[in-house]
């Protein structure tokens, strides 16, 4: 009898378990390997794109034109880099350039360039022309900001460096046989591509530090991220540029100023009918204005006035307007030619008639012009300055429309003295609903709001000392008249009325009904009460001071509620 056996093959169940771990141990020896000694990127690419790369704060701006023995950078570069302020001139063909005390004007077809109209020569054009792009040479434009030029490396690389931007001298050192550790990198890791190589004790600069990283440039001009343990740090210097610039020499207000502006329409007043006005220190005549299209500024200036004013201790800073014309606003302004005629004929002014100030009042602006209107104030300012002349100029809150969108409020403070909020008119001349000319809940809200992109002791708050009387008549037709403080109280007599506080406004309110007309008539009142009010505002904001539209508008009362303290000498 034959033996049979059967072989029967069971699975076993333990192999997928020891692949299973297998594979995690793998996974594991594989990530400590990777942590360890990670794998970089060997991709090398271009640090400098073109030729003569310019670089400012670590990174390429744009390319120099090399032209004549002379570097040129394009305008482009300039303004989006450098000073967004400089302007190319079409008519005159020209770059205009601003500081605090100087004004440049740089002609394309001229070996001369113009510093407050001083002529200075040179040996090659301030500008050309490169398939028609506008390019402003480095020298002597860079000579006018804290920059310092450096020409490095076998590229041509031009470095611009900052007043005060800090650099530290280092050594590469590295004992690693791995080159992926001498590699610049694009970003701060090894993931990066790389820009170039150092060599062992090679010396390069430390310009930042991002995380474990340095940023560092050799020699030659090159740039990049390297670890820090690989940087021996050197001696820390501070790049120092001294600008030739001067502070403007001005008749200083001791204490906070009180303005108070004098209307002038046609003749100046009679200066001894004006009353003791206690606590002003400047008066603001209204004397100057555009007058014509080539820049022309009419004047009804007074030495008489000047003098009464000097006699009294105030100060006078002569108002000049654009006569709230858009379309001469335009025309003038927009024409660096016709800014300066303009500029000329306010510095002669100013000296004819020992002016200690100009404030300057253009209203009634087309938005898109707003950019000419703070070029105007941009030119103006280091001339009036040089003459020693205090610049302030009146803006309005925050809104829409031609009184308002075109001023651009954060570059204008930048370079003017002052500027005097007008913080009036809530409800204008012909505003559909009756209402204070300038409530004193909605001034301090629009002057929270102000002080968000205005330093406070540039400030000035403009008051009104005017009040209008509104009429509804039974049609429900709206009206309204201006009335001066005395004005007022002769209504308020007249119709026997008496005030009473209102507490929405802040301030007192007169209503009359009037049975022959069937109108009704509200007055809200400027006077002791509103008037100490906007004060307080300026005392708790820390303000530079209050301006009055106008002197005529005002009684005796005005001056006792708008007196602010006089800082002692």
């Amino acid at each position: 009898m034959t033996e049979i056996n059967y072989n029967i093959n069971k699975k076993n169940k333990k192999k997928p378990i020891i692949i299973g771990l297998i594979i995690a141990i793998l996974l594991i020896v594989s990530s400590v390997i990777m942590l360890l000694y990670p794998f970089a990127n060997n991709t090398k690419i271009d640090y400098f794109e073109g030729e003569k790369p310019v670089f400012y704060n670590g990174e390429q701006i744009g390319n120099a034109l090399y032209q004549n023995n002379t570097l040129y950078l394009p305008l482009s570069v300039w303004q989006e880099e450098i000073d967004e302020s400089i302007t190319y001139d079409s008519e005159s063909n020209s770059v205009i350039v601003t500081t605090m005390d100087k004004v440049i004007q740089l002609p394309t077809d001229s070996l001369s360039y113009y510093v407050n109209n001083e002529v200075l020569e040179l040996s090659f054009h301030p500008m050309t022309d490169n398939n028609g792009e506008v390019y402003v040479a480095l020298d002597p434009l860079v000579s006018f900001y804290p920059i310092q030029v450096t020409q490095i490396g076998d590229h041509d690389v031009i470095l611009l460096e900052e007043d005060g931007q800090e650099r530290t001298s280092a050594t590469f050192t590295s004992e690693e046989i791995r080159e992926d550790y001498s590699r610049l990198r694009a970003g701060a890791n090894l993931s990066s591509p790389y820009t170039g190589e150092l060599q062992q004790n090679e010396q390069v600069t430390i310009e930042k530090e991002v995380e474990d990283y340095y940023f560092v440039r050799k020699e030659s001009g090159v740039a990049g991220f390297i670890q820090k343990k690989f940087i021996n740090k050197g001696t820390k210097e501070t790049v120092s540029v001294t600008l030739d610039q001067k502070e403007p020499s001005l008749n200083k207000i001791n204490g906070p100023i009180q303005l108070t502006w004098e209307a002038v329409y046609s003749r100046n007043p009679d200066t001894s009918n004006i009353p003791n006005m206690a606590g002003v220190n400047v008066v603001s005549p209204t004397w100057f204005k555009l007058s014509g299209t080539n820049g022309d500024v009419s004047n009804l200036g007074s030495t008489a006035y000047v003098d009464w004013a000097h006699s009294k201790g105030y100060q006078v800073w002569a108002l000049f307007s654009n006569d709230f014309n858009p379309e001469l606003t335009h025309e003038v302004l927009s024409s660096y030619n016709k800014r300066q005629n303009v500029i000329r004929q306010l510095l002669v002014y100013s000296e004819m008639y020992q002016l200690d100030g100009i404030n300057i009042d253009i209203e009634n602006v087309e938005e898109e012009d707003g950019q000419y209107v703070t070029q105007f104030v941009r030119e103006l300012t280091p001339y009036l300055h040089q003459a020693g002349i205090t610049v302030s100029m009146d803006i309005t809150f925050v809104a829409e429309g031609n009184y308002s969108a075109f001023f651009e409020r954060e570059h204008l403070a930048d370079i003017v003295d002052y500027l005097v909020v007008m913080a009036y008119d809530e409800h204008w001349a012909t505003s559909p609903t009756a209402g204070s000319v300038a409530s004193i809940p909605w001034v301090e809200t629009n002057l929270d709001s102000l002080l968000e992109m205005i330093p406070n002791e540039k400030l000035v708050l403009g008051v009104p000392l005017y009040a209008r009387l509104w009429e509804e008549n039974e049609n429900g037709e709206l009206s309204s008249q201006a009335l001066s403080m005395d004005q007022v109280e002769e209504w308020l007599q007249e119709k026997n009325v008496t005030p009473t506080y209102d507490e929405a406004s802040g301030q007192n309110y007169g209503e009359y009904y009037d049975p022959e007309t069937n109108s009704t008539y509200k007055i809200w009142l400027e006077d002791e009460t509103s008037l100490s009010k906007r004060v307080e505002l300026v005392d708790k904001y820390g303000l530079a001071g209050v301006a009055s539209w106008s002197r005529s508008f005002a009684n005796e009362e005005a001056w006792v509620a708008l007196s602010l303290e006089t800082e002692e000498e």
